[in-house]
């Protein structure tokens, strides 16, 4: 489901263990995939997802200056532009259609549990190296990439989160996850050689990855909290 994505995601991914189940076998996406998660707890999330990618995007240009590389730099502009002018967009269309506007979204306050999130991803890359910083960003871009091409294996006519599905499950999307995959692959390469396990760069990595994925958990979890 998710070959080209890289080598080292899937160590990092294996290395979480069970908490990256509960990251992509969530309630909410569960429900999202049944078409029964309720619409309030869809817009909810989708609001304050708006808000996660803004800063999403300031920490992929982040990447940009720690980067070592042209090419790593490259890809780190390739995210950010794929956020700004495509991710968001998604929500930006749906939520037009509930009535809500790009700049109502904007200025929507932000929920503790997104504040923990991007707080702690911006600051993996102001206190931490580019290994830091990729491997806090990467349970986001990997998981919704695995979630979407999962989902997408069981969409049926007339799904009400069909657009959501397809955005993450779609050619597009696939392929920056097969860019950032390769990317990382290459930052660890060079900067903790070719059994970055042994070293002890890898264990600070494993934890990066997997806080940011337990905030992912709480991300869904909020999600659901809009239902109530």
């Amino acid at each position: 489901m998710t070959e080209g994505y890289g080598t080292t995601f899937p160590r990092l991914r294996d290395a979480a263990g069970a908490v990256w189940r509960d990251y992509t076998g969530h309630a909410f996406v569960e429900r999202l995939r049944e078409a029964s998660l309720p619409r309030a707890a869809f817009l909810g999330y989708l609001v304050q997802d708006y808000i996660f990618l803004v800063h999403f995007a300031r920490a992929w240009a982040l990447a940009v200056t720690k980067a070592e590389t042209v090419d790593e730099m490259r890809t780190c502009a390739a995210t950010v532009d794929a956020l700004v002018n495509t991710e968001i967009g998604l929500h930006v269309r749906t939520c037009a259609e509930a009535g809500l506007s790009e700049a109502d979204l904007f200025e929507t306050a932000e929920h503790p549990a997104n504040l923990a999130y991007t707080r702690y991803v911006l600051d993996a890359g102001h206190s931490g190296d580019f290994l830091d910083l990729l491997a806090a960003l990467a349970p986001c871009v990997m998981g919704y990439g695995e979630i979407g091409a999962r989902l997408g294996q069981d969409v049926a006519d007339g799904h009400p989160y069909a657009d959501w599905i397809a955005t993450y499950g779609g050619k597009e999307y696939q392929q920056v996850c097969r860019e950032v995959g390769a990317l990382f692959d290459g930052a660890v390469a060079r900067r903790l050689g070719p059994a970055p396990e042994t070293t002890p760069g890898w264990d600070r990595l494993c934890h990066r990855f997997t806080t940011a994925t337990r905030l992912e958990v709480g991300f869904w979890d909020m999600g659901l909290s809009f239902a109530r």
